[in-house]
């Protein structure tokens, strides 16, 4: 058999499986007669009672000169690590806002930023395509800035997020714009795994965000610019365990749901999704921002930039390009609140947001330099 024979019946056999994937998941729409917020109507539950004084700005961390464009807290809930292009990191106390570290960073376009399940180092990548390993105990140099304590080189492209195993600090993983994901030992500087890239069932556009399951630590999730979410084992790094379709746009956000069994998404195209890991199917949509409030229907939809949930799950909350943050009832598919029309919103885009371990605290990081801490207040206590 020729080349040529062989090309043909290559693209004929790729068209073919593309035709039966196609069919595959048009049958399970058709399978799916109700969704997470119809069933739960149809069972008499009610949106949860959220006021104004439910979900108050207590703390305005300022001290960045560039736009804000990731934040993590640590797992003691106490302090606060943010990225800014201005080429900083900055280690918050979250209970008083003073800063107790701020570190120049050797390139200044920072994407990312993440804790260690010890609180004492903190990750960083941009676009050097390397993540930076800082430990905060260790002696400033000379010239008064920390350095450096390991540089994970390999990827090919930037380096778009970066999350700790869980209760592991020399295991890291990262994500990227060469459409891989990797998984490091911190302690040699190896990557240990590489997930897609020449493995047809990686993504095919730029990696954008991470989220390692909280109840198994083998498995995470990535989001990609191709639209999709992708689950993976890091026991099985040559295939992703399933590939999750819906978004008409980037996916820019992942996260695990508290129970590890489902994830949410937040997308260009303005939706955040709930899925199944188990079945892969579709659970919820959390509908565009143009369809939750009234308006001109010019005007563009904004873009979900992060996304979270609260320790129950209960509770969606929801970043957009526009400076909006939405805190969506996940049952009832509804905004509760908007934290975009209070006193002491952001004025501009909210890039990232995260929620302190004891879910008491909500954290959100703008494009307008700041961050805002946001404390449930008044008889609300935390969902």
């Amino acid at each position: 058999m020729s080349v040529a024979e062989l090309k043909e019946n290559h693209k004929a056999a790729t068209e073919t499986l593309n035709s039966l994937k196609q069919r595959l998941r048009d049958r399970r729409i058709q399978l799916l007669d109700t969704d997470v917020a119809g069933y739960a109507r149809a069972q008499g539950k009610t949106p949860v009672a959220f006021g104004p004084t439910d979900l108050v700005c207590c703390r305005i961390l300022q001290g960045h000169t560039g736009k804000v464009y990731s934040l993590d807290w640590t797992p003691e809930k106490d302090r606060i690590v943010s990225a800014s292009t201005d080429g900083r990191l900055i280690v918050w106390n979250a209970l008083t806002s003073q800063k107790t570290h701020a570190i120049k960073l050797p390139c200044a376009w920072v994407m990312t930023c993440a804790f260690s399940p010890d609180g004492q180092s903190v990750a960083c990548g941009g676009l050097d395509s390397a993540c930076s390993i800082f430990n905060l105990s260790t002696p400033l140099d000379k010239d008064t800035n920390l350095p450096v304590s390991r540089t994970l080189s390999g990827h090919k492209g930037y380096v778009s997020c970066c999350q700790y195993v869980v209760d592991d600090d020399t295991r890291l993983i990262t994500g990227s714009g060469d459409q891989t994901c990797m998984l490091w030992d911190i302690t040699t500087g190896l990557k240990t795994s590489v997930f897609g890239g020449e493995y047809q069932s990686g993504h095919t556009a730029d990696v954008s965000s991470v989220s390692i399951n909280g109840s198994n630590s083998r498995m995470f999730v990535s989001g990609s610019c191709d639209a999709t979410a992708r689950l993976w084992d890091t026991r099985v790094a040559s295939r992703a365990v399933r590939t999750f379709y819906g978004h008409e746009g980037d996916v820019n956000s992942v996260k695990f749901f508290p129970d590890g069994n489902r994830f949410g998404t937040g997308s260009d195209d303005g939706t955040c999704r709930l899925f199944d890991i188990r079945t892969g199917h579709q659970l919820q949509v959390y509908p565009p921002h143009q369809q939750q409030q009234k308006g001109d229907s010019n005007i563009a939809t904004p873009n979900v930039t992060s996304i979270a949930f609260s320790i129950s799950g209960r509770l969606l909350f929801a970043s957009y390009s526009n400076g909006d943050v939405f805190v969506w009832d996940t049952l009832l598919a509804e905004v509760v609140l908007n934290l975009g029309t209070l006193q002491n919103s952001h004025e501009a885009r909210v890039s990232c947001l995260g929620l302190s371990a004891d879910g008491s605290a909500l954290c959100t990081g703008s494009w307008d330099t700041s961050l805002k801490i946001w404390a449930f207040g008044g008889h609300r206590t935390v969902i």
